[in-house]
């Protein structure tokens, strides 16, 4: 692949970093932008057919409503427990944990939005965990940003494990049967007995990956939101934030190599969250010097009985409750609800499809909690009309966006039919990564899978679309095919942080639509931290034991 299409083949990537991280041009303008370079080099110079690149934009623009369906739903629970007063008192419980919003920022986004992770996923966390830091106290741009942040480790073992049952298990196999590259570099192992090893590997990692998210967190929170701009007040919280990681990643470990894939983020958070929450409360690790953002408005110490602590959260319980059901195989809800799907089919004449599965996405289950919590907690009628157009005014800005960017990504990715034998456009970038790597391939993996959850805007879809490819490549270097799985998924991991539909989706949610660029350069920082290393904890393992 020469200079030119290796260019063509880092537009969608490149447009997005100059448009909206150097330029910061806001998301509805650098998206369509993007959108109409990548599909014109596609043309042109990938030598993409035409039809192809107009199917793969309608593709695009069906899997948009799925991810405004669920923002919708989102954005309608939270104004519907808003206007109750329930936010208010979940509010007032955070603070009676600790008023130390370093302290409520690792309990809400890294503990409650793992467990969130591990029953829902596909941006689901931040979906929640943003608003509902905002209504803590946080500044918009701070919720988002360490939203996104701790929605990583998680990921792994998210939505009860799809990432690697789904996306990992169908990529490595061709039809129904496992790749031969893939039955060759580890024999007589199924596809149930990869998928464990490689989820105890990927957690085993990130023990010393993702135990440092939460004191990065709260260092991003200090030294870019606070008065002082200070990495020392973020510092200060260190023995409290290593104990909330290990809170979560040690129960996660466990489950996932007792239990399997499907519960470890779901059970990790769960069990993280009972025991740092008593800590906190008893100031265990914990500075002596309180942290808050300035002129913060104390809750109030007093609620009517109407809104008690279990009545305000009752709405979430009933979501998470909802999100499990729908989503454990041995139920039969989750297989009802996916063959309600619309199907598209043969888009324009060509092979590719796709379809809404509309009942089973998050978002219904978000607008049957929120019409829950009309009758919950007795709202007016006629305050319900006010609610829905309020959430649908919400997301004029993010629909666009999201019209321009998945239409884009679905072009990037399925640029494999073109007349230049080529293979897509991810893929020839991945293999001129292995080319310049050899077998110091370890240090690039996470890198490959950061690139597929980037754009694709999924971990699962990054584990289905690279982890052939990482076996492949693991095969022709001579280094371990599972330790190279474990930080394929790693990767991805690291990749949703910065992710560009999930930037738009949580930027939507806070009202910050626009400043998707200044999400990006934020969470590029700790994204940057967890690829490199990972990819050095992997190189090492696979130096030192193999």
């Amino acid at each position: 692949m020469n200079a030119i299409y290796l260019l063509t083949a880092l537009t969608p990537i490149l447009a997005i970093l100059i448009l909206l991280v150097v330029l910061r041009l806001p998301a509805q303008r650098a998206l369509p932008l993007s959108l109409g370079l990548t599909a014109l080099t596609a043309f042109a110079i990938w030598r993409m057919p035409a039809l192809y690149i107009a199917a793969s934009a309608l593709e695009g623009l069906i899997i948009s409503i799925s991810i405004l369906w669920i923002l919708f739903g989102a954005v309608l629970l939270l104004n519907t427990l808003t206007a109750a007063g329930a936010v208010e008192r979940i509010r007032a419980m955070f603070f009676a944990i600790s008023p130390d919003q370093r302290v409520q920022a690792i309990i809400v986004a890294w503990l409650f939005g793992a467990f969130i992770e591990g029953a829902a996923g596909f941006g689901t966390p931040a979906a929640i965990t943003a608003p509902l830091m905002v209504a803590l106290g946080f500044p918009p741009l701070a919720a988002v940003v360490l939203a996104l942040t701790a929605n990583s480790s998680p990921v792994t073992f998210g939505a009860l494990g799809t990432p690697l049952l789904i996306g990992m298990g169908r990529g490595l196999q061709v039809g129904e049967q496992l790749a031969p590259v893939v039955a060759q570099a580890l024999p007589n192992a199924s596809s149930a007995e990869i998928i464990q090893r490689v989820g105890e590997y990927a957690i085993q990692m990130d023990l010393g990956v993702g135990l440092f998210i939460p004191l990065i967190q709260v260092l991003l929170l200090t030294r870019f939101f606070g008065p002082n701009r200070s990495w020392k007040e973020g510092l200060a919280m260190w023995r409290f934030a290593l104990f909330a990681g290990a809170s979560f990643l040690l129960p996660a470990f466990l489950v996932a190599h007792w239990l399997g894939p499907e519960f470890p983020s779901l059970l990790g958070g769960l069990f993280g969250m009972l025991i740092v929450i008593p800590a906190a409360q008893r100031g265990f690790l914990l500075p002596k010097t309180t942290w808050q953002f300035p002129k913060h408005v104390s809750p109030p110490t007093t609620l009517p009985s109407s809104h008690s602590l279990l009545k305000a959260w009752l709405p979430y319980l009933f979501l998470t409750l909802l999100l499990v059901l729908t989503r454990l195989p041995a139920l039969p809800f989750k297989s009802f609800l996916q063959s309600q799907a619309l199907h598209f089919n043969n888009l324009l004449g060509t092979p590719i499809s796709t379809s809404l599965e509309l009942l089973y996405l998050p978002g219904t289950m978000f607008v049957a909690t929120a019409v829950l919590s009309f009758a919950l907690f007795r709202l007016p009628a006629a305050t319900w009309g006010q609610l829905f157009g309020a959430a649908a005014r919400r997301l004029v800005g993010s629909a666009i966006a999201l019209g321009a960017a998945l239409p884009m990504v679905r072009i990037f990715i399925n640029s494999g039919v073109n007349a230049l034998g080529l293979e897509s456009m991810p893929v020839e970038l991945a293999y001129q990564a292995a080319r310049l790597m050899g077998t110091a391939w370890p240090l690039a993996a996470p890198a490959i899978g950061s690139l597929g959850s980037f754009l694709a805007g999924s971990a699962t879809f990054s584990n289905m679309m690279f982890s052939l490819f990482q076996v492949s490549v693991a095969a022709e270097v001579n280094v371990p095919a599972l330790i190279i799985l474990a930080l394929q998924a790693l990767g991805a991991n690291a990749g949703n942080m910065v992710c560009v539909l999930n930037v738009v989706a949580a930027a939507s949610l806070v009202g910050l639509s626009g400043k998707e660029g200044a999400i990006i350069r934020l969470t590029l920082i700790p994204m940057l931290y967890y690829i490199l290393w990972a990819g050095i904890l992997g190189w090492s393992v696979t130096r030192l034991l193999f």
